[in-house]
């Protein structure tokens, strides 16, 4: 009877298709889902529809409708009901509610991505023949908006080191374009792991935003931070005396290369002013800098004096990394995980091109910096901070501690 009633459903199925061909592909799929979850009931029960078993734990209860949405459009199937002690659900709806969260993820998704929300629903109809209001797409915007504000919001701790920079991205404000700044701090934990540990979005990287973000870190529990890097931002610097007294400052190497190469006016000499600038970044501690910064001075006083002039102001700054540990100079005498980390946001955002508000700016590039700071910390130790006994000790508790921090 069984194997009869299976041929007949089979027969139903390739009777479908073959009068309808692809576009009876969801009845076709609507019929085996109903029949998949009638044989996930018997098996719930241990026995079938009638059938007489000493195994059987309950009863079936008829059918309750249920429209679910589907890649090929909505769909209206029966869902098997039972009666008795027996715990049943289809593990298909069960999926198929996954598959319904993991589409307003991707709605959201897009949303983050800048297109509008007249275009997400154009698109979704298009793909899935699915009526998305506008209404839904916001939602599911506000639910990402309320994980991303929590992770950006939450508790910090001990950072040694920091790193600051600021990226701009165009946004569309009061009817006109504008140049907006996306202030991204990286902290050095004390276990030497690297996380993004803020980020935030204003009209410009001027001194009171810079103040303003940076006093938003200690609010949120920054603490222990003797050193920062970043390109040569007034605003930044002044901010850093302000809002942490104390703090070393180090001006990026790799900035001050490229900031000594438009003082150069002879092409043939930007080649060895690069290598003489080397050696100094180079060299073993900051007495041996100072000297060779000194003979560079000499060097180009009559030859190319603004250079000269240049380097004798601007220099020092990039050799306050001396007074860090030989094994830490290396990686904090540049932002270059800050310069790898707006190169990944360049990528995403050249899809937008312009951003229709700040929030939207925001989303965006909140989500990304989640996502690699999440990475980061899943990584190897970026820096090692203390002995090794209590590096061992301490790798297997960093990822409660941030999942923790997040909750």
């Amino acid at each position: 009877m069984t194997c009869q009633n299976n041929d007949s459903k089979l027969d139903a199925v390739m009777e479908l298709l073959i009068e309808n061909g692809f576009e009876g592909f969801a009845d076709v799929l609507r019929v085996l889902l109903n029949e998949a979850m009638k044989i996930e009931r018997d098996n719930a029960l241990g026995a079938a529809l009638y059938e007489r078993s000493d195994n059987r734990k309950g009863y079936a209860n008829g059918y309750k409708p249920r429209t679910v949405d589907t890649r090929v459009g909505r769909l209206t199937v029966d869902v098997p009901q039972v009666r008795g002690d027996v715990d049943f659900y289809p593990s298909s709806l069960e999926r198929g509610c996954r598959s319904e969260r993991a589409l307003k993820l991707a709605i959201a998704e897009m949303y983050v991505k800048g297109i509008s929300t007249r275009r997400v629903t154009d698109v979704l109809e298009k793909m899935c023949g699915l009526d998305i209001s506008s209404s839904q797409v916001s939602r599911a915007a506000e639910a990402l908006d309320e994980q991303l504000g929590k992770w950006r919001n939450r508790l910090l701790g001990e950072y040694p080191y920091l790193m600051l920079d600021a990226h701009y991205e165009k946004v569309r404000k009061n009817g006109s374009v504008r140049d907006c700044a996306i202030l991204t701090a990286v902290g050095i934990n004390t276990k030497g792991r690297r996380e993004v540990i803020g980020v935030s979005v204003s009209l410009s990287e001027a001194e009171p935003h810079w103040r303003a973000f940076l006093k938003s870190l200690r609010t949120r529990g920054l603490t222990g931070v003797k050193y920062a890097v970043s390109d040569d931002h007034d605003g930044l610097k002044n901010a850093l005396k302000a809002e942490m007294t104390g703090v070393i400052w180090q001006r990026c190497q790799c900035h001050l290369q490229r900031n000594a190469a438009s003082y150069v006016h002879k092409m043939s000499m930007r080649g060895q002013v690069a290598e003489d600038l080397r050696d100094v970044f180079n060299a073993k501690d900051r007495l041996s800098a100072d000297k060779r910064l000194q003979e560079c001075v000499e060097k180009y006083r009559s030859t190319a004096p603004e250079l000269a002039a240049w380097m004798e102001e601007n220099i020092p700054d990039g050799l306050n990394v001396f007074a860090l540990p030989k094994e830490h100079r290396r990686r904090m005498r540049t932002t270059n995980t800050l310069e790898r980390l707006n190169q990944e946001i360049n990528r995403r955002t050249r899809v937008a091109r312009l951003f229709p508000n700040e929030e939207s700016l925001l989303r965006l590039v909140s989500a990304i910096e989640m996502e690699i700071s999440e990475d980061w910390l899943a990584e190897k130790r970026y820096l090692t901070m203390e002995t090794e006994n209590e590096s061992e000790s301490a790798d297997s508790n960093d990822k409660k501690i941030y999942r923790k921090k997040v909750a």
